[in-house]
């Protein structure tokens, strides 16, 4: 942050928290140096004393913080799904829920809400009849159906099966927007797993 904290205009702290880790005294020197920036004080939760550095001490301060940790990762998770919540009540309300809707639109989504643990899986779907691909999304109830991997009286071939959860991960930020993983740990969690079908979306503007 250099030596003139001042010459840093419009600073704002974007984490919803810090915790301070380190060898002796390490950790207490850096929060009194001119390198700590002090608008920072008001973000340390914790500070933890570690007996090694490198990986080690990095897992085990998380270890540690386990339970502090978990707990700001909840009051996050409410906040973001009561935000979703707010959209739904709105005439004109920016959001998108379910599985079809939500994937068919993810070029306009802002903010991708999944339940950590949706059992969907995401099948690419070859007609060798025409040539065409076909992308259907599937839980394990569909997947026993034979007529979800048939186009009309043509059997369609697998191409690829992969956890919806997995390709979000590895796809979301192509289509430009910022994936959240959720729990049903709260309220708004569970309502929205069993309510909604566990994923959805706040849109970047209203679409038809």
């Amino acid at each position: 942050m250099g030596d003139n904290a001042d010459g840093v205009f419009g600073f704002i702290p974007n984490v919803a928290g810090l915790i301070l880790a380190g060898l002796g005294d390490l950790k207490t020197e850096l929060r009194q140096s001119h390198m700590f920036d002090p608008r920072l004080e008001t973000k340390i939760l914790k500070v933890v004393h570690v007996t090694l550095g490198g990986e080690y001490g990095f897992s085990r301060a998380i270890e540690m913080s386990s339970e502090l940790l978990g707990g700001v990762r909840y009051i996050q998770e409410k906040r973001l799904i009561r935000r979703l919540f707010q959209e739904l009540r709105l005439e004109n309300g920016k959001y998108v829920i379910g599985v079809d809707d939500t994937l068919n639109t993810l070029g306009a989504i802002e903010t991708l809400i999944v339940w950590q643990d949706l059992a969907i899986n995401r099948y690419v779907l070859n007609n060798n009849a025409t040539g065409g691909t076909v992308i259907r999304y599937m839980d394990s109830e569909q997947e026993g159906n034979e007529e979800n991997f048939r186009d009309g009286n043509i059997e369609l071939v697998v191409m690829e099966n992969t956890p919806l959860v997995e390709w979000l991960a590895n796809e979301h930020k192509r289509f430009g927007c910022v994936l959240e993983f959720v729990t049903d740990n709260s309220n708004e969690g569970s309502q929205f797993r069993k309510g909604f079908g566990g994923i959805g979306g706040i849109l970047r503007h209203n679409i038809n």
